[in-house]
């Protein structure tokens, strides 16, 4: 049974950091690619990072280039995203999701994705 679970959310300070994991299980995450999307309170959920199955290619959504950087150890079967310079804005729930996808560029497109995981909430406010 292919599952993602997500962890490390939290309560930070804007200007803080925290890193999310992503833990895959009962697949072979390496011949997927792994995308972070979050949602917050009334608005639809968005794409926020992306790395290809062998990890040689990332993706982020213009609101959080330079701030944050999604990694994989595959390992581990485990998607990392540090994020840092934390802004009220990012308060979201933050979910993984993959794709099978053995070759190729990772796409930061909710539709593209067909397993997820239940969310980590990420608070940032003082």
């Amino acid at each position: 049974q292919l599952q993602l679970v997500e962890s490390g959310g939290g309560l930070v300070q804007p200007g803080g950091s925290l890193r999310l994991s992503c833990a895959a299980s009962g697949f072979t995450s390496d011949y997927y690619a792994i995308g972070w999307f979050r949602q917050a309170p009334g608005k639809e959920r968005e794409g926020v990072s992306c790395i290809s199955s062998s990890g040689g290619s990332t993706n982020y959504a213009d609101s959080v280039k330079g701030r944050l950087t999604i990694s994989r150890d595959n390992a581990k079967n485990t998607v990392y995203l540090q994020m840092n310079s934390l802004k009220p804005e990012d308060t979201a729930v933050y979910y993984c999701a993959a794709v099978y996808r053995l070759f190729g560029l990772c796409i930061l497109r909710v539709g593209d994705y067909d397993y997820w995981g239940q969310g980590t909430q990420v608070t940032v406010s003082s």
